[in-house]
């Protein structure tokens, strides 16, 4: 499936968010997608268009209402991502997934979440807070998740675990200095011991952000290989695209 449309949509209370769709009708399987700490960028623009491509209706909610860092500007990034409160981030995730859910285009039934670095967080966090409208999900080395001290302070999401319900898949870069094999186990044990469905997969010398093509992070292998784990999961638990 390659025809695809993309537009920025207006939603309510001054939130913006990246929409990509596949050119039929419909219905189509759902994706919340949250971003890096840079922005909604050509890459999060390109990322949901590839979901479309392949039979999705992708929808990146600008957090961040507008800014774009570029990669290398590292400290304005973080610094923006400071600013960020945990409930508004859900409460726009929200917004995010009601819009999916009342386009004809779309299954309202088969939405999942996925994210990336700082959104791979918020990937997990919203398999919590929205564990009734989400089928699946997925964080690409979500930073923050458990931490033994975060570096930019945010709190560990440990404690939400009992309220997931949909399948979680995580990736993890093996050379990602970020997140520990520490951190790896403390997140598979509050899974294992909740009894959640989940698979955490590593990628030996894949570093932090390996699936990002902009970045000199990215690792095509690891990357290709991720997104097919990640249509794998979707397709499993949202319904396999039309």
């Amino acid at each position: 499936m390659s025809e695809m449309h993309s537009e920025w949509l207006q939603l309510e209370q001054g939130l913006r968010a990246w929409y990509a769709r596949p050119g039929s009708a419909g219905p189509h399987p759902g994706v919340v997608i949250f971003i890096e700490a840079f922005g909604v960028n050509s890459h999060f623009q390109d990322v949901a268009e590839r979901f479309a491509k392949a039979g999705y209706c992708a929808i990146v909610p600008d957090i961040y209402h507008g800014k774009v860092y570029a990669y290398s500007d590292f400290e304005h990034a973080i610094g923006h991502l400071k600013t960020l409160k945990d409930d508004m981030v859900m409460q726009e995730a929200g917004q995010a997934i009601a819009e999916l859910q009342k386009r004809s285009e779309v299954h309202s039934d088969a939405i999942g979440a996925i994210g990336f670095c700082m959104g791979g967080r918020f990937a997990f966090m919203a398999n919590a807070v929205h564990a009734d409208k989400l089928g699946a999900a997925v964080a690409f080395y979500g930073a923050g998740i458990a931490p033994d001290q975060d570096s930019v302070g945010r709190r560990p999401l440990l404690d939400l675990v009992d309220r997931m319900r949909a399948p979680l898949l995580l990736l993890y870069g093996a050379d990602d200095t970020s997140i520990t094999p520490e951190e790896h186990g403390r997140i598979a044990t509050a899974l294992s011991t909740a009894k959640k469905r989940y698979t955490l997969t590593l990628f030996p010398g894949a570093p932090h952000g390996f699936f990002a093509d902009p970045r000199d992070s990215y690792r095509p292998e690891a990357a290709a290989e991720g997104w097919r784990l990640t249509l794998d999961h979707f397709s499993h638990y949202l319904g396999r695209p039309a």
